[in-house]
């Protein structure tokens, strides 16, 4: 908390100077829970300002971006104060409005150029020693004042800007300055994107945000917060040309003599022809134990019934149900025309049993023929009926199991062996979702099979043109979907230039290979600083779930350590690198490894809600698509403040066949 009420000036890329009026000298002072700052001739607390919204809506048509913002701060202190307002413009940003309404009144401000604004940051950054603040030298910026701001009293500023925003090779950045330290009561942004090509990629590696694609060539993006701090600029990249399945690259090296890191966003057609989408089988396989009983079985009926109602024509399918023994729709594999018939079986059945999960899994493997198979698997227990050894039935699977099947997992509850169900899907190239007590099952089975059900390329295989890559998450792509964006993250040794990156599968199950030339990994210093944490987050997790999956090792903990300490990534397993004053020296990292080594105690739980929580958390940082925010500073890395133009690459490309 020290941190983050730390006096410093720049809010929410809006800076406030807060100095106190001569009338308010012959007051006493206010008392302030932290010592105040003192400034020649003034005295100086920027925390009497409080942020109670922050709004931002941008616009972009085409290339040329407008961006509105609504903003307003109340005085809570006890003294009249004046505010020195300044905002930094993104490059060749042209103010269409300025307005900052004061008792219904509109005031006057100015544009400042890159030098003029420079000298006020200066010295904001003098005073204040503020490093947030250095990103912003020598960019031009607007600067108004206002006095007097009674205790109470709120202002409103309203901004509109215009901007051009450049292409380059195929992707459109834009960025939203917003670093602070300074919470904010409500703070949103928007985003919709219109233009005449068809749009690929939506990318941002500040923040969550949720994607609304409107259509081919529109979309909308943006994310809230309430009561929070907002630590990045907002950036976002957009790719266009996505008629066919397209590729962006952005990378980052610390030092031309370290190895590279590099993030290659892999981007299917958001909608694809019927006769375009590879044909699949689908195998349901339902628990339906007694401990499914009420809402959980009235649940897993609807999204049973969700993914019969969304076959494509082509598709087939079978239904397994399973308790103490095993109940199967039909002795083989079905076509869509009788879906409705098996949605209406699955409806006349009711819970009741033990959760004999070895033999639901045998009989779904044993369903697996030439084509492309999804398992879907769901259920709320830990196995008690048949084989209930972890390790047997997931021997038993491995050697039933077919290299075209993949199952995708869903844990509904706390009572779910997590060990038992994150295996599957590791071995068998899924992804595993906990349905927690509050979640809907049927929400989260929709959520899941609108992302698969359109599949594109199978069988899928990267070269990346004689480049030198290792460690990457993740490590293999089994299918491609339309409409679903895959983020691959790794290391590279050698930079290269004019690099030829080659993505094979299977059309339909004809071989085809999409190729995407003059691609550049950078071999200077430079670029897109986020992809090394998203790396490392990425790392972490796999580390993580190794011990938690294989059993604790003592140089995985010190892995884990080390890219803790390295990159400030807080885990729920190294949450103390945030409260160790000295983690840099040595008798910092052994307490720290020795502590890491103690929470790691817990993975030996593998049912309850703590269980499933680390289940979910490790989850999340295995598929994150963008870098959890930066919660310590152990280090700084070369070129870590700003982010490339010139390391951004990307192309479309010609399928061969």
């Amino acid at each position: 908390m020290t941190t983050r009420r730390s006096i410093r000036i720049i809010l929410l890329l809006v800076t406030f100077v807060l100095l106190t009026a001569g009338i308010a000298q012959a007051q006493e002072p206010p008392i302030m829970p932290e010592p105040p700052r003192w400034v020649p001739g003034v005295w100086t607390d920027p925390e009497w300002l409080t942020v109670d919204f922050h709004r931002v809506r941008a616009v972009i048509n085409d290339q040329l971006a407008t961006t509105s913002i609504d903003l307003q701060f109340t005085n809570t202190g006890e003294g009249l104060a004046e505010g020195t307002f300044v905002f930094p413009l993104p490059d060749n940003a042209a103010v269409d409005r300025l307005t900052m309404i004061i008792d219904g009144e509109a005031y006057d401000a100015k544009i400042l150029s890159a030098t003029e604004a420079r000298q006020i940051y200066d010295e904001i950054v003098r005073q204040y020693r503020d490093p947030a603040l250095l990103e912003y030298v020598g960019m031009q910026a607007i600067q108004a004042n206002v006095f007097p701001i009674p205790p109470g009293e709120t202002r409103r500023i309203q901004i509109d800007y215009s901007q051009l925003l450049p292409v380059d090779n195929g992707l459109i950045k834009y960025l939203y300055p917003l670093t602070t330290t300074r919470f904010v009561e409500q703070l949103s942004l928007s985003v919709e994107v219109t233009g005449q090509t068809p749009i690929g990629t939506v990318y941002s590696p500040s923040h969550q945000i949720a994607i609304s694609r409107e259509s081919d060539t529109s979309f909308r993006a943006g994310f809230e917060m309430t009561d929070a701090v907002a630590e990045n600029d907002f950036t976002l990249y957009y790719g266009v040309d996505a008629t066919e399945i397209s590729v962006s690259l952005l990378t980052y090296k610390e030092s031309a003599a370290a190895d590279g890191f590099f993030l290659l966003l892999v981007q299917p057609p958001l909608r694809v022809d019927a006769d375009a989408i590879q044909p699949k089988d689908i195998v349901l396989v339902i628990d339906q134990s007694g401990s499914m009983q009420g809402e959980k079985w009235t649940q897993a009926q609807a999204a049973a019934r969700y993914v019969l109602e969304n076959l494509n024509p082509e598709d087939r399918f079978n239904v397994v149900v399973f308790s103490t023994g095993v109940r199967t729709y039909a002795n083989g594999l079905q076509s869509e025309e009788m879906a409705s018939d098996a949605a209406a079986w699955i409806d006349s059945l009711y819970a009741e049993g033990g959760t004999d999960i070895n033999a639901g899994l045998l009989t779904a493997l044993d369903m697996v023929q030439e084509r492309p198979t999804t398992i879907l698997f769901m259920t709320d227990g830990v196995p008690t009926e048949g084989i209930t050894e972890v390790d047997s039935i997931l021997a038993n699977a491995a050697e039933a199991a077919k290299p075209n099947a993949r199952i995708f997992s869903f844990g509904v509850g706390d009572d779910v062996n997590t060990l038992l169900l994150d295996a599957i899907v590791r071995d068998f190239k899924g992804a595993g979702t906990y349905v927690r007590p509050t979640m809907r099952i049927d929400e989260s089975m929709a959520s899941l099979y609108n992302k698969i059900s359109a599949p594109v390329l199978s069988d899928v295989s990267i070269d990346f043109g004689g480049v030198q890559t290792e460690v990457q998450y993740p490590a293999e792509i089994v299918d491609l979907f339309a409409g679903e964006q895959i983020a691959i993250v790794g290391r590279y040794r050698q930079g290269q230039e004019h690099v030829a990156i080659s993505l094979s599968g299977a059309v339909r199950g004809e071989p085809t290979t999409f190729v995407y030339d003059d691609l550049s990994f950078r071999e200077n210093a430079g670029g897109d600083a986020f992809i090394a944490r998203l790396w490392a987050q990425r790392r972490i997790a796999d580390l993580l779930n190794t011990i938690r999956l294989n059993g604790e090792n003592s140089e995985l903990v010190d892995s884990v350590v080390s890219l803790s300490m390295r990159y400030g990534i807080i885990t729920p397993y190294t949450s103390f690198l945030i409260e160790e004053d000295d983690i840099l020296t040595q008798r910092g990292r052994q307490q720290a490894v020795e502590e890491a080594e103690a929470a790691m105690e817990s993975f030996a739980d593998v049912t309850g809600a703590g269980a499933v929580n680390r289940a979910a958390d490790l989850g999340g940082m295995s598929a994150a698509q963008a870098p959890a925010p930066m919660q310590t500073q152990p280090a700084s890395m070369p070129g870590e403040d700003g982010l490339d133009q010139d390391a951004v690459s990307a192309t479309g490309a010609t399928p061969t066949r």
